[in-house]
């Protein structure tokens, strides 16, 4: 693993006029969703775009100790320069800033040298970058932004403005959550773990492995879940399959939806034992995605699961609700996430929590389209269905294997391993 991290330098450059003029104060002040204590954590989500991006830089001007950033896609735009903006004065008024970004997925920004002020400015910097060959496919799809070991933000939306913006706008619908409280504090040591990981030259995957499984909580009423590239089920994925085993109440949010055979059996069990509502993307950068998704639809409505398809913008949200349980973070329901990517999910195990957030998919559903098995039927001919079966081989199968395949030694090729990747070159995951 190649990295490429700051050396504290003097310097920066005075903040933009775009983000001074945010309503940092007032949308801290003012939250557009009602707050949860779970734990002694306070819980909120962040629903709509503009307000996920003022809080981002409301927490970063907050910050008096320590900032942790890490996102997947951070691009050179009025949003991206927003926050660097905000990262360098809070460097400049002593903040310990630590950045990591996915190489693959900030590729373009690396390239225009857009973060070389905050390397300037004294800001800890690191790339994910995995090297040509077998790691290449790899990505650190996490999103977080931690400020002073108490507050964090995670979620599913990047750095860029098509996430900050409104419906209206055509922006990808999203989500975040807002953690004050102690459970924040407890992703300093993951977080800078990762960090010395990333750092290493050739770095073992064994060892990222290993440090996934050990920062992952095993209890709790709030745990924080990880996945990553493993020949198994990641922790996170693991602890998703339990929840689900005897779930008499599913629903799900997903950008890209494409299990494997074992989850999709998972999902028929709970549509015929309760309640089972997926609420998916009707419209995608990526047309393949949609496809894969729609490949599984007949067999899931067959067992009475609900099916929506959100209409109004491209859908990017990341969310799981399991009777009293919620997941949220970066993760999707696909073998990526299950197996491959770096994800980061915070589990919550609390009734009220639930039925909030549950309240919220009942908004998005209402927003969509109800896919039912006649409809379906009719918009599905011979060669749409050899489409999405294609779409769903390449998503869930090929990419699952040959990127297993790049990702672990030779050696072990032996054992069943997951590809060349079907997405863009910089795909919105």
């Amino acid at each position: 693993m190649s990295r490429k991290c700051a050396d504290p330098r003097a310097g920066a450059r005075a903040g933009l006029p775009f983000a001074a003029a945010l309503p940092i104060n007032a949308a801290m002040a003012a939250p557009s969703q009602p707050s949860f204590t779970v734990d002694g954590n306070r819980l909120t989500l962040l629903t709509d775009g503009p307000d996920r991006l003022a809080r981002l830089l409301a927490l970063i001007a907050s910050a008096r100790r320590t900032l942790r950033v890490l996102y997947y896609i951070y691009v050179d735009d009025e949003a991206g320069t927003a926050v660097r903006e905000a990262l360098i004065e809070a460097a400049r008024r002593g903040v310990e800033v630590h950045l990591i970004v996915d190489g693959l997925g900030s590729e373009a920004a690396a390239s225009h040298r857009f973060f070389r002020p905050l390397e300037e400015a004294g800001v800890d910097l690191c790339r994910f970058v995995p090297r040509w060959g077998r790691r290449y496919l790899l990505r650190n799809h996490q999103k977080l932004l931690l400020a002073d070991e108490e507050r964090v933000i995670i979620g599913g939306f990047n750095i860029e403005d098509s996430y900050f913006g409104t419906v209206e706008e055509a922006a990808w619908r999203d989500l975040g959550l807002l953690v004050e409280g102690p459970a924040a504090g407890r992703l300093v040591g993951y977080f800078d773990a990762l960090a010395r990981w990333t750092r290493q030259h050739r770095a073992p995957l064994r060892a990222l492995g290993r440090m996934l499984r050990s920062w992952s909580e095993p209890e709790g009423a709030l745990r924080w879940l990880l996945g990553g590239p493993m020949r198994r089920l990641s922790p996170w994925a693991r602890v998703v399959k339990r929840d689900m085993e005897r779930a008499g109440a599913i629903d799900l949010i997903a950008a890209y939806f494409a299990p494997g055979p074992g989850m999709l059996r998972r999902l028929d069990r709970a549509g015929r034992r309760g309640r089972v509502r997926l609420v998916l993307p009707s419209k995608l950068d990526h047309g393949a995605a949609v496809w894969a998704a729609r490949f599984t639809y007949a067999g899931l409505l067959r067992k009475k699961v609900e099916i929506y398809e959100y209409q109004p913008t491209k859908l990017h949200t990341k969310l799981f609700v399991i009777d009293d349980v919620v997941h949220i973070g970066s993760a999707n329901f696909d073998m990526r996430s299950m197996f491959l990517n770096l994800e980061l999910m915070l589990r919550i195990d609390d009734p009220a929590f639930a039925a909030h957030v549950r309240a919220y998919v009942d908004g998005e559903a209402a927003l969509s389209e109800r896919i039912t098995p006649e409809l379906h039927r009719a918009r599905t001919g011979p060669v749409t269905r050899l489409k999405q079966l294609a779409a769903y081989f390449v998503m869930a199968v090929l990419d699952y294997r040959v990127t297993r395949r790049l990702n672990f030694s030779p050696r072990r090729r032996r054992q069943p391993r997951p590809a060349a990747d079907p997405h863009r070159r910089n795909p919105p995951r």
